[in-house]
């Protein structure tokens, strides 16, 4: 199992037998994968959601691609599919494994991003857990990742006012100028929660949506800033991934001003919503079409490239990494 974060070397690359469809199965030619920050939980020796991810198995993932055989009536050769057939270049899936896509709607990437599993995290953690509405001042961490950016985007199509918090300022400037942030803040000159919290304060007051992707000493920063009933959605903590949840921090430190503001704190996961998912596409979709909404990829060429496209999200190197993260197989 990795240990810090996730390299090249904790992969191996294999080849083996294209296999052949059967009864009620599809052979799927991958034309797109993707790499998230959960899979860093999954590869940790601790159970979360699910037990952790067996070694010497294909790494689990999303992907998009075309149907290359079929033995399903309901799926001919050439139909575009997206699945969780995991980080591998051909997969033999039963049909109910998989659903067809409109690449004519929209791009095959978007299906990754906006109107796949982060715009699915995205839409219902802001408007379910998070239950924003106009004038709310609402903080996002890792704003400029696959989930952030669209959050800044819908929560400023509800009439919220935005502080979008990232590493870089490149990534803050392109959340000011394309997805329409109030207020960015640049994590990495901060070197202690104090500072940050009073850079925070400066800007937008109190908090009333935090949505928190990262944890660590940025949630440090905030929590003692929120308002009276605010909400909390915890969506990830990337700061901890890389063994800080096998060997965790103590903590909670900060549980007081919960109780203070009577504030609640939710977490979420994108399983939570799937059977949901037409009822995001109805208003998402539209929005992607017409261009409301931006649906920004940063794509690494090659199969081969995924776990150094894997590390790209947990890295220094990562500094020009904007939204979702994918790799063209």
């Amino acid at each position: 199992r990795p240990v810090g974060e996730p390299r090249a070397s904790d992969f191996r690359l294999e080849e083996m037998p294209v296999p052949q469809a059967g009864p009620d199965e599809v052979l799927l030619r991958t034309k797109w994968l993707s790499v998230d920050p959960y899979m860093r939980i999954n590869q940790s020796k601790q159970p979360s959601w699910m037990a952790p991810h067996p070694l010497n198995v294909v790494q689990s993932a999303a992907a998009v691609g075309q149907v290359l055989q079929s033995a399903s009536p309901q799926y001919a050769p050439g139909d575009w599919v997206q699945c969780y057939s995991g980080w591998q270049q051909f997969a033999k899936l039963h049909n109910s494994a998989i659903s067809k896509i409109d690449i004519q709607a929209a791009p095959a990437p978007s299906y990754l991003h906006a109107l796949g599993m982060p715009g699915r995290t995205a839409w219902f953690g802001l408007h379910e857990a998070g239950r924003v509405k106009a004038g709310d001042i609402v903080v996002v961490s890792a704003a400029a990742g696959a989930v952030g950016s669209l959050v800044v985007q819908f929560a400023k199509q509800n009439g919220a006012r935005v502080l979008a918090i990232a590493g870089g300022a490149d990534k803050c400037a392109w959340l000011s100028a394309e997805c329409g942030a109030d207020w960015t803040l640049d994590h990495r000159k901060f070197t202690d929660s104090a500072s940050l919290s009073a850079a925070i304060r400066a800007l937008c007051g109190g908090v009333d949506v935090y949505f928190d992707n990262v944890g660590g000493m940025i949630s440090d920063a905030i929590w003692p800033l929120i308002n009276l009933r605010a909400r909390i959605i915890i969506c990830g903590q990337i700061s901890q991934y890389s063994g800080g949840l096998d060997v965790p921090e103590l903590g909670p430190r900060l549980m007081q001003h919960l109780l203070y503001q009577r504030a609640t704190v939710q977490g979420i996961l994108a399983r939570d919503y799937a059977h949901r998912m037409d009822e995001m596409l109805r208003v998402v979709a539209p929005k992607l079409a017409s261009g409301e909404l931006r649906s920004t990829q940063t794509i690494i060429e090659g199969f081969s490239q995924l776990p150094h496209a894997l590390g790209l999200l947990f890295g220094h190197t990562g500094a020009a990494v904007r939204g979702k993260v994918m790799v063209r197989v």
